[in-house]
């Protein structure tokens, strides 16, 4: 009766390890799975070692007792103000090619049908900066569409930055400054 016991608990402990070992997808995994989840620093680092990842907005991945969101800049915060078709936070952009940004801004982010948009690398650089025009009448409290093209003066020095959509502020007091800030990566 004992050896039936044994010979039981020893199956389900090779059955229970193969089932471990399938879990895990890289090879220093097969021996500390538990390091899989504290090595995970990052969105991005979590999503390439395949755990798993929300359909929510912004995304989140979970390692573990981990969890990262997908940095979506401001995004959230501004979307009853301005709102961003193209680019999209976390997209990739080709570096040195002109940028095409599109999206719709209530009015009142408009002065004289306009506002400043700036591209920087994460290191600051301004990499390119114009005007977004509106596409309609903007002297309204309702949405408008607008388009923008960025030419890039200079290339990225990093993989990552930022687009900033800002709001026109002519009188220049500083309550009345407003911005949306994209993050990007560049190709």
């Amino acid at each position: 009766m004992n050896k039936k016991i044994l010979g039981g608990v020893i199956v389900f402990g090779i059955v229970l390890f193969i089932g471990f070992l399938s879990l895990c997808k890289d090879d220093w995994c097969m021996m500390f799975a538990w390091q899989k989840t504290q090595l995970v620093s990052s969105f991005d680092d979590c999503v390439q070692r395949g755990f798993p990842v929300t359909e929510s907005y912004p995304p989140q991945c979970h390692a573990g007792s981990k969890s990262f969101t997908k940095d979506v800049g401001n995004e959230l915060a501004k979307i009853d103000l301005i709102r961003i078709n193209w680019p999209r936070p976390g997209g990739a952009i080709k570096a040195g090619v002109p940028l095409l940004v599109k999206g719709e801004a209530r009015g009142n982010w408009f002065f004289e049908a306009s506002f400043p948009v700036v591209l920087k690398d994460s290191a600051g650089t301004i990499l390119a900066d114009g005007i977004a025009q509106a596409q309609g009448e903007w002297m309204t409290t309702e949405f408008v569409p607008f388009v923008s093209t960025l030419s890039f003066k200079t290339q990225p020095t990093t993989d990552h930055g930022t687009l900033t959509l800002q709001k026109d502020n002519p009188s220049g007091l500083p309550e009345h400054d407003d911005a949306l800030i994209i993050p990007l990566t560049f190709e």
